[in-house]
């Protein structure tokens, strides 16, 4: 079978028009990244697919224009809602799916986790997103590993707005390593904060998105949300925080072990990274790679692991990584 049949209900015309766009032009981005041809009559949506009997494809988008259809009621659609919608509904896809896994992959799309911060609703856009999450909220320390684009960093700095305004913690403590990406900046002026600042910056333009920089910048003069660099954490140790280690995979070893037994009483760690961005001297071996592979059965910790699927920047994030991610691995089998 490569053709299925779908009614949207109940029938709203302007739910319809906002599911299909001006000049269908949703119709047409979903049949590009879906691999189907759609035609509408009314709500009535006939769904044939491309290539011969690809059943899957045909069940992705009549769950995808579902799920789209009941976010209208209450959400604007557009080209980046779809994608995630499109991404958080493509897995196991592969194979011809059977009517229990369809059903309950609409019902965990659904069900993906999500809370408030004082100035935006946080709503993990795929299932490996809403797993992280959860994962952050129930463990003392939790890896977040995957490529660019996944939002690892933002969701991890999410959770620590919500954990300190709900008073859980009483301060957020930001570091990560000082290695260069492959270029070298010389002396930087300033103090210890200005010094550093340019490498920390992804995690203040997230707590600006979350507080507003104001509000930023009241909370670190009152030393709530701390700047630690690295290599000034030994020694310490850090009780009732919530910590984050952004850009691990430039950790060695020691510095991660250093790191992870700086952790206090009532606090929490998030750390986050890309073991295929390791900027590194050639020939030291990442600490996030290497906790990565001894911690896994460690009770109260957690390691969550995100894909090129999970890139909630633009699509065109994901082929780029698709592009190096085949790239190294050809070079890998290559016996030269």
């Amino acid at each position: 079978m490569n053709s299925k049949t779908i009614l949207l209900e109940p029938v709203e015309n302007n739910r319809l028009a906002a599911l299909c766009g001006g000049n269908d032009q949703h119709l047409r981005y979903i049949e590009e990244h879906t691999n189907v041809k759609l035609n509408r009559r009314g709500s009535s949506f006939l769904i044939e697919a491309i290539l011969k009997d690809d059943v899957a494809a045909v069940e992705h988008a009549s769950m995808v224009l579902k799920k789209l259809y009941r976010l209208s009621s209450r959400s604007e659609i557009n080209d980046e809602v779809i994608f995630h919608t499109i991404q958080s509904m493509n897995q196991g896809t592969s194979h011809p799916p059977s009517k229990t896994i369809t059903e309950n992959m609409s019902e965990d799309s659904e069900a993906l986790f999500g809370f408030s911060t004082p100035r935006k609703e946080i709503s993990a856009k795929t299932t490996n997103q809403s797993s992280y999450l959860k994962e952050i909220c129930e463990q003392t320390i939790t890896f977040g590993i995957g490529p660019a684009g996944t939002g690892k960093t933002f969701l991890a700095v999410a959770s620590a707005v919500r954990e300190l305004t709900q008073g859980s913690v009483s301060r957020i403590v930001l570091t990560r390593p000082v290695v260069e990406a492959g270029e070298h900046l010389g002396f930087l002026p300033g103090d210890i904060g200005q010094k550093v600042d340019p490498y920390v910056r992804p995690l203040y333009d997230a707590l600006n998105e979350l507080l507003g920089s104001e509000k930023v910048a009241k909370l670190m003069d009152k030393n709530i949300i701390e700047l630690a660099p690295l290599a000034y954490m030994r020694g310490r140790t850090l009780n009732d925080a919530f910590i984050i280690l952004d850009e691990a995979q430039n950790t060695t070893t020691q510095q991660m072990k250093m790191f992870l037994t700086r952790i206090g009483f009532g606090s929490q760690a998030v750390i986050t990274g890309d073991v295929t961005q390791v900027d590194l001297p050639k020939g030291t071996q990442s600490g996030l790679h290497h906790a990565a592979n001894i911690l896994g059965n460690v009770k109260g910790l957690s390691i969550c692991r995100l894909t090129s699927s999970d890139i909630v920047r633009h699509p065109l994030v994901q082929r780029i990584v698709n592009a190096y991610e085949k790239a190294e691995m050809k070079q890998k089998k290559s016996p030269n």
